[in-house]
């Protein structure tokens, strides 16, 4: 019987990886509102980063008032747009 397999994230280099977290910290500092990319969701997370987690690698958005809690290796793009 096959193994069901699912999608596995992309691999990134530590350079991307690094230029990813200043583009957060970045995007906490300004307060401004961000769109990020998410690898296994179709539609993209709007909101202001409010919490950088080293300890857990979490992301905390406040999305309408509503606080998400993103994996930081599952953000793949963080944009403006």
């Amino acid at each position: 019987m096959a193994k069901a397999t699912t999608p596995k994230r992309p691999t990134r280099d530590e350079f991307e990886l690094e230029d990813l977290g200043n583009q957060l910290v970045e995007a906490k500092e300004d307060g401004d509102e961000r769109n990020l990319t998410v690898w296994g969701l179709t539609e993209k997370v709007r909101g202001r980063i409010t919490v950088l987690d080293s300890r857990t690698r979490l992301v905390h958005i406040d999305e309408n008032g509503v606080t998400r809690k993103i994996p930081f290796l599952d953000i793949m793009k963080v944009s403006y747009e």
